[in-house]
């Protein structure tokens, strides 16, 4: 799998988790246990850190980057869906950032928040515990996320890592 420091900046992967042999990983990148990483996934730790808590999910062909002066957060038990982009934000645990959105520089994403498929979370925009982020730019419904929907998708993909970590083989 391409893993890569970069100068003085070195990759910490916890060794309970699971990157796919075709995600890209660079630099000050720190992802922590039963966390996956999936196909097409670049985590680019080159200018500033990416942290990447327990139990996370990034999915395939996400790109995860972060400036010197604003690192890229994201807590655990987390769900990051296919083709989304975070840089230089934070997104809480327990949260769910939807397929193809996009969450940039200083923006948070509050635990229990859902940032919608498709959706614009722009610069310094606070995402509240328990919202719904939707549409371009991204507007918040207050109360309209499942916390019980963030929880199982975080949890089916802690499962799908631990079997694709025991049964991936290459043909």
């Amino acid at each position: 799998m391409p893993i890569y420091a970069l100068g003085d900046r070195v990759p910490t992967i916890h060794e309970d988790a699971f990157v796919h042999p075709d995600a890209v990983v660079i630099g000050d990148v720190r992802i922590g246990a039963q966390s996956s990483i999936w196909p097409g996934a670049v985590l680019r730790g080159d200018y500033g850190t990416i942290i990447i808590g327990e139990r996370t999910s990034i999915q395939d062909g996400a790109v995860i980057h972060a400036v010197a002066a604003f690192p890229t957060v994201v807590g655990s038990d987390c769900v990051v869906g296919h083709l989304a982009h975070l840089e230089g934000c934070e997104v809480h645990d327990r949260a769910l950032v939807g397929s193809g959105s996009v969450v940039l520089h200083q923006a948070t994403v509050h635990s229990g928040a859902t940032v919608a498929a498709g959706a614009v979370v722009r610069n310094r925009t606070v995402v509240p515990e328990g919202a719904l982020a939707v549409g371009v730019p991204a507007q918040i419904k207050e109360g309209a996320s499942s916390q019980e929907a963030i929880d199982a998708g975080a949890s089916l993909y802690v499962q799908n890592g631990q079997r694709y970590k025991k049964e991936l083989r290459l043909l």
